[in-house]
């Protein structure tokens, strides 16, 4: 990935002691010129748009590196890894809200064991919240491969003049004379 990089306006404010903006490199690396991106190349390389991007800053949760002299905005390659990070909590069903009030609980914390601690108790809770949902999701995978097990065996059973309605109550599956709730819900009104 080239990106031109833009001669730099003046510095950003200044920020309170240890706060360092999000998206800057960690301490000891130092951004390359050739290592910056605009939002434009952040937002290609994470599948996000570039509103989104500019959302996350908004929000909070993302702060641009630095503006070159045209005002716009560069991001290091550390952003690349925050905006992956919010797309993942966005995918366990975090909402951005939630993602601003973890990252606040972080910004608070007052030291590494506590901001861990923090950490741990959301990632635990989504954990239980992912097992529960794919348990969820193996209990209909097994109802979707039976219904369609018995709609496959429908195919071959039924008489092509039988009557939609007859479905829920059809004698040609003797192995399973209840149909799979995914097929006899169907014809409930």
């Amino acid at each position: 990935m080239t990106t031109r990089r833009l001669p730099l306006a003046a510095e950003e404010p200044s920020r309170p002691f240890g706060s360092a903006p999000l998206g800057t490199p960690a301490p000891g690396k130092e951004a390359k010129d050739a290592d910056l991106l605009q939002v434009g190349d952040l937002a290609k390389a994470t599948g996000k748009t570039v509103r989104a991007i500019h959302l996350y800053e908004e929000l909070g949760l993302l702060r641009a590196h630095e503006r070159s002299k045209g005002r716009y905005r560069l991001f290091t390659a550390d952003a690349l890894i925050r905006v992956r990070w919010i797309s993942k909590l966005q995918n366990l069903g975090l909402s951005l809200a939630a993602i601003q009030e973890l990252v606040r609980e972080q910004d608070g914390s007052g030291s590494a064991p506590a901001a861990a601690q923090k950490l741990k108790e959301a990632y635990v809770a989504r954990l239980a919240e992912t097992r529960k949902k794919l348990e969820e999701l193996r209990e209909l995978e097994v109802e979707l491969e039976e219904s369609l097990a018995y709609l496959t065996a429908c195919h071959s059973a039924c008489e092509s003049a039988a009557p939609v309605h007859s479905c829920p109550s059809c004698d040609r599956h003797p192995e399973r004379p209840e149909p799979p709730e995914l097929v006899s819900a169907v014809h409930v009104v």
